[in-house]
């Protein structure tokens, strides 16, 4: 069944009771929480700008070539691959963007990509392409997928109110629309020229989260 490419359909998309797995991480909170740096809603605030800025500019930019350019799919993983340095942060992406194939395929016609746990934007992207979504539509729902996860997971961890913690995702909805607008402007550029921007404290953190015994979520 091909998706309409209708608001609506991008809602089930960026849906965060997705049975994709994306429950399972924190995309680094966790590990932030631990070592003291994020403990307020203040803290949390500056913790989701930082991440939107770098790993959701880069998310949102991979998730739209993908939507645009199916066909190279397999450079585009290559090149998300090149861009995350930390072992545990690829190892929770192809696991994300296995899960997240596999609730796609159960709504829409996904063609099968060139290996079975693509990275999670690369992914994204192809799910996107295949219900029938325009990569500015990719672009936006990955950006705001990378603040609503940790945001959903900070009150787990730390027992923020969750009105305030949905306030503060509201408050960054136009910082998402500004940054999946940037990731646009290199939908037509090469793989090496995509967007780079790293948070290497998050990559460490991720390595040291990964050794832990007892832990909430898997990233």
């Amino acid at each position: 069944m091909t998706g309409s490419g209708s608001l609506a359909t991008l809602l089930v998309l960026a849906d965060g009771r997705l049975p994709a797995g994306g429950h399972a991480h924190s995309s680094g909170l966790e590990a932030q929480v631990s070592a003291g740096r994020v403990r307020t809603l203040t803290d949390l605030a500056g913790f989701l700008t930082g991440r939107l800025a770098t790993g959701g500019l880069v998310a949102a930019a991979f998730a739209a070539a993908a939507c645009a350019r199916t066909a190279a799919l397999a450079e585009l993983d290559a090149g998300l691959d090149a861009r995350t340095p930390s072992p545990a942060l690829r190892t929770a992406s192809r696991a994300q963007g296995r899960a997240l194939l596999r609730a796609g395929r159960a709504m829409w016609t996904v063609p099968a990509p060139h290996r079975p746990d693509v990275h999670q934007p690369v992914a994204f992207g192809l799910i996107a392409a295949a219900a029938g979504l325009p990569p500015t539509h990719a672009a936006v729902a990955a950006a705001h997928g990378t603040v609503s996860g940790p945001a959903s997971a900070a009150v787990r961890l730390l027992g923020l109110d969750p009105y305030g913690v949905h306030a503060l995702l509201a408050r960054l909805a136009t910082d998402c629309d500004a940054v999946a607008a940037t990731a646009l402007t290199y939908l037509d550029k090469p793989v090496d020229e995509l967007p780079a921007d790293g948070a290497p404290l998050l990559d460490i953190g991720a390595e040291h989260h990964a050794t832990w015994e007892v832990r909430l979520f898997a990233s």
